[in-house]
Parts: C-alpha cells; structure tokens; sequence
C-alpha cells in the first residue's frame, strides 16, 4: 500500500505540473515577466519530462503489493552420548529408507527420503497456527540435511487463509562429532533454520512490520530451541536401539513434548 500511495502521489504532482504549464498560465506568464530564456524552457521541460517519467515507471504489481512480514528463526543444539559397541559413524550413515520416523504421533513417511511432519500448535498473536510439513532427507558422510519441501497451515478460517499468500523455507543439517571428553564421548549436532515470508493478513495492518517479524522471529526461535534438543534425544535413544541389534525401526516418541 506504500508504494500505491507513493504512485499515487508521484502522480498527481505530475499533472499538477502540467495543468500550471498550460498555454494560458504561461501566456498570463510571458506578459509578466517577458519571454523565458531558452536555458529556462530547457530546464522547465526536464523537469516536466522527469516527473512524467517517475509517474510512469513504478511498476504496476510494486505499486499494488500487500505488505509483507519476513520471519526468520535460527537455532543450534547438541547432546552429549556415549558411543556402544556399534559406532555412531555407522548409524549417522545409515540411508534414509533405514530411518526410524522416531514418532508417529507427529511424523509419517511418505517414501523412503520423503516424511510428513505435524508441529505443534504454535500461538502467534490472537491465533493458533497448526504447521504440517513435507521434507525431504539428503544423505551425508556424517549425517543428513533435512530441507522443507512444502508447507500448509492449519487452524482458523484466516489461518487457512495464509495457505495461498507465504513462502517458506527450512533447512535442518543433522551431524555428529568427537566430543573429545572421553575415547567414547560423541555429540550429535543439529543446526536449523527456518524462514518464512507473509503477507500481512488485513486484521494486522495496523501493527508495524517490524513489530510482527519481531514477534514472528522469537516465535520461531522458540519452537526450534524446544524441538531440537527433543529431536536429538529422540535420535539418542533411537541410536541405542539400534546399536542393541534392534532392527525394527519402531517409532520411540510419544507425541507429546
């Protein structure tokens, strides 16, 4: 609405210009104050022709854009584990088609590198938001990155709303290291960060932008900061499971955090 309004303004100073420009004005003019040198005349039609131009060139879909919120949380977490018989190194490397869903309370497989993810209600301002994402899992040396393919809101009618006017984007890079306490001392490692572009929905316009990706930010900061550490405990226990000879692959969480 700011660039509209700056469109909108750009514009009516321009024909303003003109109509002070018109024959008569300048006739009314010429009587006054003689002929206008050819320097001024110059100068008078630049003036016209760059304020013509400012009018013209502001793009149509700028000048009509909604305002938008940028939300941006990031977080890094570890947890400290004592390796077993079976190392780490070979779990962290197992493929993803091997990879328990941990719980399937919250998570579902959709394929082998491909799972559905349920998160918990999120309280943002008047409204709870309910996030389902799809992600899909990239297989490293050391680990995996976790990267969101899609994601849909859940919730009240204006929540649902959103589902056709934000963009997001998630990365999660899942690794492992020495922790260099002790010969067996290991620590998992997950590093994530989520990013997310709104329009800002009407019932909000008067609150400043900023203000919202304020709000917005320790948000998902939040969340991440209470999600990984039970995601890497999860890994954990999934990881001693493993390590005994269990082959089942059952999910271990709850759903509850």
């Amino acid at each position: 609405m700011a660039c509209w309004s700056l469109f909108s303004s750009l514009e009516s100073r321009s024909h303003h210009h003109i109509a002070l420009s018109s024959p008569e004005k300048l006739g009314l003019e010429a009587l006054k104050l003689g002929p206008p040198s050819f320097a001024s005349r110059r100068r008078k039609r630049q003036r016209q022709h760059g304020r013509i131009a400012a009018a013209v060139d502001v793009p149509g879909d700028l000048a009509r854009s909604e305002p938008r919120a940028r939300l941006v949380g990031r977080a890094s977490e570890s947890y400290l584990l004592e390796e077993t018989h079976r190392p780490l190194a070979e779990y962290m490397s197992l493929p993803a088609s091997q990879y328990s869903v941990l719980d399937a309370q919250r998570i579902e497989r959709v394929d082998d590198n491909t799972f559905k993810c349920y998160v918990h209600k999120l309280k943002f301002f008047a409204f709870e938001v309910c996030p389902v994402l799809v992600v899909t899992v990239e297989e490293q040396p050391d680990g995996c990155i976790i990267k969101l393919l899609s994601c849909t809101l859940e919730g009240s009618p204006i929540v649902v709303a959103q589902n056709q006017k934000f963009s997001a984007s998630m990365e999660n890079r899942v690794s492992w290291k020495n922790s260099g306490r002790s010969p067996k001392s290991r620590k998992l490692i997950s590093d994530a960060t989520i990013e997310v572009t709104i329009e800002v929905p009407f019932a909000f316009r008067a609150i400043p932008v900023q203000a919202i990706e304020s709000t917005g930010n320790q948000v998902l900061g939040q969340v991440l900061r209470v999600m990984l550490p039970r995601f890497l405990s999860q890994l954990e226990k999934d990881y001693r499971a493993w390590a005994s000879g269990d082959s089942s692959r059952r999910p271990l969480g709850t759903g509850q955090l």
